[in-house]
């Protein structure tokens, strides 16, 4: 199953009178915009990689042919939505995927493996854990099942990564993963979704104010920061949360456990990384004012900063409102 596709899900009720945030008018022509998820990567430096994988992946960067930062979502969805019409439909591609996100910080050349088969299989060990084996065998037969759980075994025992660069969230953005970044590190483009020729120009607003972005036409809400930071950001959030709020339940609530084990996936990779953090689908659920809004990073900031001082009143007041923003997108899974 593709990484970005969920399988199926629901353990999430919601009400006859739920509120839903303000949705744009174009958000439910799935042909037109991407999964609803959102994405954590991880971009190592090209050195990190060792040979020959250093090599292809530095040629690959230049190369024009590769899928552009705009139309690689939309080149992993069709990809998956080939695999999954197949008949019987195809847990993981045959081979790993030869494609990356590219970032570029001065001379320095950082890449994201999309990693498509070891994510597929991850996603279909989860699946299989969260559903019985009766209905995972109404979605994918029993026998293609277990020919790719060889195929998994396979591959743990060759010593290969298990550890993903990218890890997916379809219909929220987990709280935990705003703790790694800060305010100033956001990236908002405005715009209609991919191939929308009446979406008018897309303006990007950063920390330098709202510049006109027309080389990006695809809406975007993105953070990214260094690896170091990510770490230190985590580190210090963690005794804070297990002695306030410990390992409550809910899913994508913010918990020491649930911060731990970020800390671990963070450590996995070089220190020299670049962390980041994207809205992905999520940006076609809310129209402009939302994301404009949307200071889910900096209300996180707040309210660890509070629980760190004491000032329990305003923690709360911040926690909720995260929860808040939240809950009625988490809501459109089940209405959809």
């Amino acid at each position: 199953m593709a990484p970005q596709v969920r399988w199926i899900r629901g353990d999430t009720t919601v009400s006859d009178t739920a509120e839903v945030p303000a949705l744009r008018p174009d958000s439910c022509h799935d042909a037109m915009v991407f999964p609803y998820a959102a994405y954590l990567r991880v971009y190592e430096p090209v050195t990190a990689f060792p040979e020959p994988a250093r090599t292809l992946w530095t040629v690959y960067a230049d190369s024009r042919r590769r899928p552009r930062r705009a139309g690689a979502l939309g080149a992993e969805h069709a990809e998956a939505a080939r695999r999954l019409v197949a008949v019987p439909p195809e847990v993981a591609p045959e081979r790993e995927s030869r494609d990356a996100y590219v970032r570029r910080v001065g001379d320095t050349v950082h890449v994201c493996p999309w990693e498509t088969r070891l994510r597929s299989w991850l996603a279909f060990d989860r699946f299989r854990a969260e559903h019985s084996l009766a209905l995972a065998a109404a979605f994918v037969p029993p026998v293609v099942a277990e020919r790719a759980a060889r195929e998994f075994e396979r591959w743990k025992r060759a010593g290969r990564p298990l550890q993903p660069h990218i890890l997916s969230s379809t219909w929220h953005v987990p709280l935990t993963w705003f703790v790694p970044f800060a305010a100033d590190e956001r990236c908002l483009v405005l715009g209609g979704p991919p191939g929308d020729r009446e979406a008018p120009a897309a303006q990007e607003e950063g920390p330098a104010g709202r510049v006109p972005a027309t080389a990006v036409p695809a809406r975007t809400l993105v953070y990214v920061t260094a690896m170091p930071e990510a770490r230190r950001r985590v580190a210090a959030a963690l005794p804070v949360v297990r002695d306030t709020l410990g390992d409550g339940p809910g899913e994508g609530s913010l918990t020491a456990g649930r911060l731990e084990t970020l800390g671990h996936w963070l450590a996995g990779f070089h220190p020299r990384a670049l962390v980041e953090l994207d809205y992905g689908g999520l940006v076609h659920l809310l129209d402009d004012a939302a994301l404009r809004a949307d200071e889910s990073v900096a209300e996180t900031g707040v309210a660890l900063a509070a629980m760190a001082r004491g000032e329990g009143e305003l923690a709360v007041a911040m926690y909720q409102r995260l929860v808040d923003r939240w809950r009625p997108v988490r809501a459109l899974e089940s209405a959809n």
